[in-house]
């Protein structure tokens, strides 16, 4: 019988997400973790182009896949995403990161989250 491939550590929480998030973008676009903030736009503020944020969904997808069984990052939905805040959403939905019963992936990522919802993740003008 195959030996299991991941690692069930428990649930992603939503501030883990937002460190990973950040981390990898920081990374990926050779910039400071504090540049990296929800409400920075991918494209204006910090440059990142279609490519970027292909590496970052990979990169996303390894670390996360370890943890969550099936988890991926659909490639269509990248172009949806114009804020560092949109991709912690996105990805916090689709792991159910800190989901409330009755809620659950796809349930509002792509709306703009409010700042404030999520402590721990830098916000613009922190």
């Amino acid at each position: 019988m195959p030996a299991e491939t991941h690692v069930n550590r428990g649930p992603i929480e939503p501030d883990e997400v937002g460190r990973l998030v950040r981390e990898r973008l920081a990374e990926i676009l050779g910039l400071d973790d504090d540049q990296i903030v929800v409400g920075a736009s991918l494209a204006g503020d910090l440059g990142a182009d279609d490519m970027a944020l292909l590496d970052l969904a990979e990169m996303i997808e390894q670390e996360l896949g370890e943890r969550t069984v099936g988890f991926s990052i659909d490639d269509e939905d990248l172009t949806e995403l114009e804020t560092v805040g949109d991709i912690i959403d996105y990805v916090v939905h689709r792991v159910g990161a800190g989901s409330a019963p009755g809620s659950g992936a796809g349930a509002g990522w792509g709306a703009a989250s409010d700042p404030g919802a999520d402590p721990g993740v830098p916000h613009a003008g922190s």
